[in-house]
């Protein structure tokens, strides 16, 4: 059954999916639903408005948002071991640094970036404040400088010795990682020697799978330099 997935193509969240469903060689329909995720036709499906969202009738809902989660449900349905290993103590370490990502590191590229990608920043935060634009950059520039520490846990606990996350392979943690990555260069962020060599890896690893949705992704931050 053709898996139908929505997304917005400058999102690395959404790049994470695309990823996924052309490495796994899964059967997906893509539409891009740029401007028409707060329709009455989509909120009656997605209440929570998000991207990328996946359509499947054997949901219970028949529909599934969330990029980690979409990943898990389809590697599970499809058995797709190398993405995401059933051996409990090799998937605790991929969910973890999944879950760590989404938690920590993903928070702060959100606050370094969003500001210079033109991205709305979620409410509450000092970016989506009625703030100064001195307090705002101060804010961006306290998250850029908080990423090394979570960069520095990727590279010496989860990947350690291994070319991934995921071993000899890259994971479903792998793609997420490598996506979150890309956003970077909207800042021009100086990645460490070992986060340029993964994105390579991986780019290598993957093939097109990677290389067509990163180019959206690496395109939108092009344009968004240019103005």
């Amino acid at each position: 059954m053709t898996i139908k997935l929505k997304v917005l193509k400058p999102s690395v969240n959404n790049m994470s999916v695309r990823v996924f469903v052309r490495a796994a060689g899964l059967d997906f329909e893509e539409s891009d639903v740029y401007g028409a995720t707060r329709t009455p036709e989509f909120l009656a499906r997605n209440p929570a408005h998000m991207t990328p969202m996946i359509e499947e009738a054997g949901l219970p809902k028949g529909v599934m948002w969330e990029s980690c989660a979409i990943m898990q449900y389809l590697s599970n349905k499809h058995h797709l071991e190398k993405f995401y290993p059933t051996d409990p103590a090799k998937r605790a370490m991929v969910d973890s640094a999944m879950f760590y990502l989404i938690g920590t590191l993903y928070p702060y590229v959100a606050r370094a970036t969003y500001p210079t990608l033109k991205f709305p920043q979620y409410p509450g935060e000092v970016g989506a404040s009625s703030a100064d634009d001195e307090a705002k950059k101060a804010a961006a520039k306290a998250a850029t400088d908080a990423l090394a520490e979570p960069l520095e846990v990727f590279r010496s606990f989860y990947i350690d010795d291994k070319p991934f996350i995921g071993g000899d392979h890259a994971s479903i943690a792998d793609i997420r990682l490598a996506a979150t990555l890309e956003f970077l260069a909207a800042i021009d962020y100086p990645l460490p020697a070992w986060a340029k060599s993964y994105i390579a890896r991986m780019e290598k690893d993957l093939g097109a799978a990677y290389s067509e949705p990163a180019a959206d992704v690496r395109g939108y931050i092009g344009w968004v330099r240019s103005q």
